[in-house]
């Protein structure tokens, strides 16, 4: 199989890395400031697990031709639409297309602009991060990717995505409920997400509080209750692990948008928080937490935003 993964940033750079390694053929279409600084270092990966560096096989929209047999997508949500038009032309009749976004709102405007029957639900978990410099920073040993059709059905694409994948030094697993663990993976990122946001800190920092546990429970069972409304519910295991996970003294444990958040960088307010919201106000379910999150979150993008398109101004 030949793969492009658009994207080669923290998510999509990692498993390009790891496919690579094993000796697939993998391309990444990048923007030319990331090209360059692929070109001069490489793709670095910087792990608890051990380093490593690949020379990776570039291509940009101007020169990326198709088809190709699967395409990744792992970009942030805020980049979906120009994403959508930078790989067109790798989408063949029989292409795959694993979005590895988060939320679920994505699945409908990749369906429209390239067809339904393209799409393979996929989650991939694993914590990293771009250091300064462009390396990709594995922040601990977890990494699984779950795939499948978003029926559930057999397939013989599904088997051939499933041997590809062998080898890899992530868990790859073959599921018939990928669509339920795309859901349970929002209940989890808009979770601890909007916790750590809110609370501008780690799990641990939180639940040390007076009142922390319950607010992050109440959080979590907000969220649940809108996904249950309008989405498939998850599974009672999954919600113990979570709120086991949202409650563990001491825990070092943020979300990608924190971290986001703390640099300074643009954060997907609206594909994780907003969506939900919108769907428990179209659904008549009461969020104030998950309320309370989103217009944080949204404030800050706003003021993210102002800036970038204020005037500069002029030295007299």
């Amino acid at each position: 199989m030949k793969w492009l993964v658009v994207g080669a940033g923290s998510t999509g750079g990692y498993l390009g890395a790891r496919l690579h390694g094993i000796g697939r053929e993998i391309h990444f279409l990048v923007r030319p400031a990331r090209a360059a600084q692929l070109r001069q270092r490489g793709l670095r990966i910087v792990s608890p697990d051990g380093d490593s560096v690949i020379e990776p096989r570039l291509v940009q929209r101007d020169t990326l031709a198709g088809p190709f047999d699967a395409v990744l997508l792992a970009v942030k949500g805020y980049q979906l639409e120009a994403a959508l038009e930078d790989m067109a032309p790798a989408v063949g009749a029989d292409t795959m297309i694993l979005p590895v976004l988060n939320g679920m709102g994505h699945l409908e405007r990749i369906a429209s602009r390239f067809g339904a029957d393209r799409i393979v639900g996929c989650t991939l978990k694993v914590a990293t991060t771009l250091s300064d410099e462009g390396d990709i920073v594995q922040l601990n040993s977890l990494q699984e990717m779950a795939f499948g059709e978003l029926d559930g059905r057999d397939s013989a694409r599904i088997r051939m995505l499933r041997d590809f994948l062998q080898g890899s030094p992530m868990v790859t697993r073959l599921t018939p409920d990928i669509r339920r663990e795309m859901w349970e993976k929002w209940v989890l990122l808009a979770s601890l997400g909007g916790l750590t946001c809110l609370m501008r800190g780690p799990v641990g920092e939180v639940v040390a509080c007076s009142g922390g546990g319950e607010l992050a429970n109440s959080l979590l069972d907000e969220v649940a209750a809108v996904v249950r409304g309008v989405g498939d519910a998850p599974s009672s295991s999954f919600l113990q692990a979570t709120r086991e996970l949202l409650s563990t003294q001491g825990s070092p444990l943020t979300s990608s948008m924190y971290r986001d958040l703390q640099q300074g960088r643009p954060v997907e307010v609206e594909n994780i928080l907003g969506d939900l919201h919108r769907h428990a106000q179209r659904a008549g379910i009461a969020t104030p937490l998950l309320q309370a999150a989103y217009v944080h979150l949204r404030r800050y993008q706003n003021t993210l935003e102002s800036r970038t398109l204020a005037p500069k101004e002029h030295a007299r």
